[in-house]
């Protein structure tokens, strides 16, 4: 197989761009390729989609390792590219937007798996969209921006953990697998990327009541520099007073700030809440 530098080089050179409109960088490092294939956890019986495909340089690999693949990308002339240029591969191509996609349309009630180079500028929306869809998915395994990838991964008590780290890891198990200079693309982005592979599940005891949850959350990180007592006064619109027996019932030191509270401790504070 023609190694991926190579082919990135011929099809730009007949005509392929990749456009800053929709954030795309092409992959161009074979062992990177390699290893998101082998991080995906792809086998015949499961089926898969890849958001985002490119020049294809993972189609390529994915093709034949999964039961289906789709292939769903927004870009009609680099669909068309890639509906030329792979054309013999078992591969169901789909023109459109991945905001939009739900992965049950693909393959109804079974479980499948996700993989994408995820563009920068709407990963947060796509993560959202997607967890959004855990019954359906076993694993997604998707490429974001370094700092992206650390936000998703961190443990209470830092600067990295936040709403974003919360919503991640209630409907998954993340691991920060694999760095990805910049020199893997071309052109090369200004920023170094990760692989984050992720095991979905629901977090233990988490309530049906995302909803709550996550209010309270986001309330919680509103004003992240002040305590969780203010910060939830805040964006709850609520008295101290109030706020207070709400933590003290939930364990919570009012006096403490909102990265250092765990998923745990949210949801105790969202039973709270509920039975009030």
């Amino acid at each position: 197989m023609e190694n991926a530098l190579n082919y990135t080089r011929r099809l730009m050179k007949a005509g392929a761009k990749a456009r800053k409109s929709l954030g795309q960088n092409f992959l161009i490092d074979d062992e990177v390729i390699a290893a998101i294939v082998k991080l995906s956890g792809v086998a015949a019986e499961i089926p898969a989609v890849e958001i985002g495909p490119g020049l294809g340089v993972l189609t390529r690999l994915l093709a034949g390792q999964t039961g289906r693949l789709w292939a769903v990308e927004l870009d009609q002339n680099l669909l068309a590219l890639l509906r030329r240029e792979l054309r013999s591969a078992p591969v169901e191509w789909v023109q459109g937007d991945a905001l939009k996609l739900h992965v049950r349309d693909l393959w109804g009630e079974q479980k499948g798996i996700l993989i994408g180079n995820l563009p920068y500028y709407i990963t947060s929306p796509l993560l959202e969209h997607y967890l959004q869809q855990a019954d359906h998915l076993l694993s997604m395994t998707i490429m974001v921006q370094q700092e992206v990838a650390r936000r998703m991964v961190a443990e209470p008590g830092g600067k990295d953990y936040g709403v974003l780290s919360i919503a991640v890891q209630t409907a998954a198990e993340p691991e920060l697998a694999l760095a990805v200079p910049r020199a893997a693309f071309l052109p090369s982005p200004q920023v170094d990327s990760a692989v984050v592979r992720l095991r979905l599940r629901p977090f233990p005891g988490l309530s049906a009541d995302q909803g709550m949850f996550f209010r309270l959350v986001k309330a919680a990180f509103g004003q992240r520099r002040k305590t969780v007592l203010n910060s939830l006064s805040a964006g709850l619109g609520r008295v101290k007073g109030e706020v207070e027996e709400m933590l003290t019932q939930a364990g919570i030191d009012g006096g403490r700030r909102a990265e250092t509270i765990s998923i745990a401790e949210y949801i105790r504070l969202t039973e709270v809440e509920r039975s009030r």
